[in-house]
């Protein structure tokens, strides 16, 4: 697989929406003057696009100088933006350069931009426009060089409707639109990004994550992550510190990772004039399939045997239920268990909250 499919500048991702986001930003940076508006829900990394950006820019020798909006009380984002002279305040007892100025023949990154007040906004489209500003107590404009990157997770042009942002400003930035998907869209760059941030975050740590296993990464595929890749990582940082040195199961993921359901298995068409013996063969077989054990379990140190066990056990419990749609009859069936033998099996593993209950009486 090339670099490219694997990632751009930092940014992890093998999905199609991604690889779309990749050729975009390529484009993007060879054409350095337009202004770009990246949006996105937070956590998707819109700061990690609007550096690749720059990077790959003819400006990337030049400063990427990052603003956050909303991270700035109102009345301190302007001097920070624009600088301010000498004596444009009490205790302005010099002057300072503003971060459009540091920018000068770079980028400037504004993020959640959506947060800046009117009349900030006004003397950021003058930026736009005239290529000048003016600082904070200035008598004269000041020529600059540079390239406005913007983001937000706000909808802009629902604030246009509502008058909360400037019209004008708002086709000023979006001159080139990039969207970045959210993780939930793209749950196949979930693995890909797990083995991204252990690696990165083990080279720090004594005792690395040893990954998780397949019952755990089912359900992390599954889950919405309304944080996003940030979210994600920050698991990965968690899972390193109390897992670290080992692998992580199911049962060792906190609450809300495990309170949705794995993916459904494949049902196999049911062919006519197979007997029942046959079926149920069949039915064991894909129950296994995807149980097996590969030579990268295996340690110097050996394998922890009563864990890949139980975990082994667990994943095939699931994947019978999902299978019969929680009949836990039909499950028992499958495994060639004693329903009784099956109940106490999900009690046991707390999988009872799982799936309905309606299935205890099948």
């Amino acid at each position: 697989m090339s670099t490219l499919s694997l990632g751009f500048s930092g940014i992890i991702g093998q999905s199609e929406s991604m690889q779309h986001l990749f050729r975009l930003i390529g484009k993007l940076a060879e054409d350095d003057l337009g202004t770009v508006l990246i949006q996105g829900e937070s956590g998707t990394g819109k700061e990690l696009v609007a550096k690749a950006i720059h990077a790959n820019s003819p400006r990337a020798e030049n400063n990427f100088v990052p603003v956050n909006c909303a991270a700035i009380p109102d009345d301190l984002l302007e001097s920070e933006l624009f600088g301010y002279a000498k004596g444009a305040f009490t205790g302005a007892t010099g002057s300072k350069i503003g971060r459009i100025e540091y920018a000068n023949g770079g980028s400037l990154f504004l993020d959640e931009i959506g947060d800046m007040k009117p009349v900030l906004q006004a003397k950021l489209l003058r930026v736009l426009q005239e290529r000048e500003f003016e600082p904070v107590g200035g008598l004269k404009p000041v020529p600059v060089d540079v390239r406005i990157i913007a983001a937000t997770h706000c909808n802009l042009e629902q604030m246009v409707a509502e008058g909360r942002f400037r019209e004008d400003l708002y086709y000023r930035l979006n001159v080139i639109p990039v969207v970045i998907p959210p993780l939930r869209e793209r749950s196949e760059d979930i693995p890909l990004l797990i083995e991204h941030f252990i690696e990165r975050i083990g080279e720090t740590k004594k005792s690395p994550l040893l990954g998780f296993d397949a019952v755990a990464l089912a359900a992390l595929n599954q889950f919405p992550w309304k944080g996003n890749v940030r979210e994600l990582e920050n698991l990965i940082h968690h899972m390193t510190i109390l897992f670290g040195g080992s692998q992580v199961g199911f049962h060792d993921l906190p609450d809300k990772y495990r309170n949705g359901t794995l993916p459904t298995p494949p049902t196999p068409p049911v062919q006519e004039n197979i007997n029942d013996e046959d079926l149920r063969r069949s039915e064991q077989q894909m129950l296994f399939s995807s149980t097996s054990i590969t030579e990268d379990l295996w340690q110097e140190t050996g394998i922890d045997f009563n864990s890949l066990v139980n975990d082994f056990e667990t994943q095939l419990i699931i994947q019978a239920l999902k299978m019969t749609q929680g009949n836990k009859k039909e499950a028992a069936r499958l495994l060639n268990l004693k329903r009784t033998t099956l109940l106490e099996k999900i009690k046991k593993k707390e999988l009872v909250d799982t799936w309905s209950e309606s299935g205890e009486g099948q």
